[in-house]
């Protein structure tokens, strides 16, 4: 690596969970793929080196590590409020001191917006901070709006925000932690002292939303997204498999054009026993084909699923598996970074929503774009989906000849074509990562 005081030095910094380190090294890889005399460095806690440091990445993409923030980072589960709580205040000390260590000198930062130190450690280095949302702007607007809890007492409307989204909102949160909510939004409550703001979304996907984002922000709001590997696509580079006994992909190769519902339900929070059970019996007695990612309950599952007609696996590369011509649907638990790549593959959704932003992005792939139906529609509903309501569902959304089947095809590929056009040459996401690196070139030589 270069180690000259004229290179870039960026320090990437996300918040240790998969869906927040899967968008901020995506994001790293495209950036670190434009200019090559850029360096970037990704603070990971210990166990996520583990997990992510033999995958591909560019020469000028390192990995530098602080201790985990509790003795086993795999009790977040458990004990979700304490993990969160355990983020907010072991990790600041260490960055820190890897800041004051690293070389060469730190250019700009890139910090996840749920980092309740990270502007701060930047503001007082005088390093320039760029907060990154793993949110669509359509959830951390209302959310930046209504920074005190209160969700639902919003006396002005934001262009391109409802009250049916506000309330969405303010649903979901009464469900959870409530102080994990408040350092969500403290967190959120440091972004205007931060020099950038950047998304993963796709300006054409949330056009209105970003216009009165940046017409509220005195700095720069770069939509940069989708930030999803796509680059590995185009490299066809592979990253190792956890489930290397079954060729997946050759699997897929063999099923007809369209036919295949992809499953996946995240990788944080899921469903109980009892309904994967039921969402088993339903696949089966439904006749269609299926690939699903069932990650601690593969084992248990592949005896009653692998088939003709089925299979069960606990990990795949998700993006691949959207892009393959035999995949027509995507039953999905509505995770950002999941969203936006069943949206880059054309592919629509069965939205299945269990956890915070979820209920909105289920919204709007399902209202506002309209390229997607429901499995559910609320969060932490406890009652069962029973096999029979679910083999009629899932029949009814792979059935290629029904005609609101095809008008929803045609949005899911329109929407896929934007995402297209925006990472093209000259596109809009092409432009902001441009223009985002060109700023901190400039905010260096000052």
């Amino acid at each position: 690596m270069d180690t000259s005081s004229n290179v870039l030095h960026v320090v990437a910094v996300p918040y240790p969970g998969r869906g927040h380190i899967n968008p901020m090294t995506n994001l790293c890889k495209l950036l670190a793929s434009r200019k090559n005399d850029i360096q970037i460095t990704v603070v990971v806690t210990e166990e996520w080196l583990g997990f992510i440091g033999s995958n591909p990445k560019p020469n000028n993409i390192s990995f530098r590590t602080i201790p985990n923030v509790l003795p086993s980072e795999l009790v977040r589960g458990a004990n979700y409020p304490a993990f969160y709580e355990a983020v907010m205040t072991k990790m600041e000390a260490p960055f820190e001191k890897l800041l004051d260590q690293i070389h060469p000198p730190v250019t700009a930062i890139i910090a996840d917006i749920e980092l309740l130190w990270a502007v701060p450690a930047g503001r007082w280095r005088n390093i320039p901070v760029a907060s990154l949302s793993t949110l669509s702007a359509s959830v951390f607007h209302p959310l930046f709006r209504n920074r005190e809890l209160n969700l639902l007492d919003c006396g002005d409307q934001i262009p391109g925000i409802s009250f049916t989204d506000l309330a969405d909102l303010g649903e979901v949160f009464k469900g959870n932690d409530p102080k994990v909510i408040k350092l969500a939004l403290e967190c959120i409550s440091w972004v205007p002292k931060a020099q950038y703001l950047l998304f993963t979304s796709v300006y054409e996907l949330e056009r209105q939303i970003f216009d009165s984002l940046q017409a509220e922000f005195p700095f720069p709001v770069y939509p940069i997204g989708p930030a999803i590997p796509y680059l590995e696509l185009e490299h066809n580079c592979s990253v190792s498999a956890a489930d290397n006994s079954i060729d997946y992909l050759k699997w897929l190769d063999s099923q007809p054009k369209g036919s295949v519902l992809y499953i996946s339900l995240g990788s944080f929070l899921s469903v109980s026993s009892t309904q994967m059970d039921e969402i088993a019996a339903g696949l089966r007695n439904s006749g269609i084909r299926y690939l699903w990612v069932a990650r601690g309950e593969a084992s248990r599952l592949k005896e009653s699923c692998n088939g003709e007609m089925g299979l069960v696996v606990s990990w795949c590369e998700q993006l691949k598996v959207l892009c393959h011509s035999s995949v027509g649907g995507f039953w999905t638990h509505c995770g950002w970074n999941s969203t936006l790549e069943a949206v880059f593959a054309g592919v629509p959704m069965l939205t299945f929503p269990l956890f915070l932003d979820q209920l909105p992005n289920s919204r709007q792939i399902v209202e506002e774009w309209r390229i997607g139906g429901r499995v559910k529609t609320e969060v932490q509903d406890e009652k069962l989906m029973t096999r029979e309501e679910i083999a009629e569902l899932v029949k009814r959304f792979m059935d290629l000849e029904n005609s609101d089947g095809k008008e929803m095809r045609k949005r899911a590929k329109e929407r896929s074509d934007l995402c297209h056009q925006a990472i093209a040459k000259g596109g809009s996401s092409d432009t902001n990562l441009d223009n985002f690196i060109r700023d901190i070139g400039k905010a260096a030589t000052f």
